[in-house]
């Protein structure tokens, strides 16, 4: 298999930290995004959406969006299971997956897409006001993510998963938004400090 990877993105980020809880690599390949490569006809070939992470797979056919590459994976390699162990747990996990997605991490990375100079030629046109807009339901987001992890260690129960993947992602992008975290979020904090002390973290 071969990933096509990029220190860049986001979603490419949630891979990469998803394969090291997983303690395994897959040989990867970057796309230069300023560059604008994903827009590139080679690049096409591969995704013709221009997005990475991309996964060509030993059969030759692509895997992409960023879930659906780790969900192969969890396929492949079920140990430490990142989506559940049994139904319950997996129907849970995909409910806190999806609502960090579209609550928290859509929000924050459009923020980041319309207001950041370095991102004006990939993202056009760049609409400050609709990345204004979103600042309220990132904001809120935290503040019910925090109330939730009052309740136990883990976006979805007890364990890590995807879930925590997401958010995680998603509180790493604030700061290149310009967006700023509540200070009075102290079980954000908390869980944000010790998702970042593991090693897959830095992946």
């Amino acid at each position: 298999m071969l990933l096509y990877d990029t220190a860049l993105a986001p979603n490419a980020k949630r891979v990469r930290i998803f394969l090291a809880e997983k303690g395994i690599s897959i040989p990867t390949r970057s796309v230069d995004l300023l560059a604008l490569e994903q827009k590139g006809e080679d690049f096409r070939r591969i995704n013709p959406m221009g997005a990475v992470p991309a996964l060509v797979l030993d059969d030759g056919e692509v895997l992409t969006e960023s879930v659906a590459i780790c969900r192969y994976i969890e396929w492949l390699h079920p140990e430490p299971p990142l989506f559940g162990r049994d139904a319950r747990e997996q129907a849970f996990v995909e409910m806190w997956q999806r609502r960090m997605e579209f609550s928290l991490f859509l929000a924050v990375a459009m923020i980041f897409r319309h207001t950041h100079p370095k991102l004006a030629a990939m993202q056009q046109p760049q609409l400050p006001d609709y990345a204004e807009s979103l600042r309220p339901r990132a904001i809120w987001a935290m503040r019910f993510l925090d109330g939730e992890l009052s309740k136990r260690p883990y976006v979805a129960g007890e364990a890590f998963t995807i879930a925590d993947i997401t958010a995680f992602v998603s509180m790493e992008l604030t700061a290149p938004a310009g967006l700023a975290v509540p200070d009075d979020l102290p079980h954000l904090a908390r869980w944000r400090q010790e998702i970042s002390a593991r090693p897959s973290a830095a992946a």
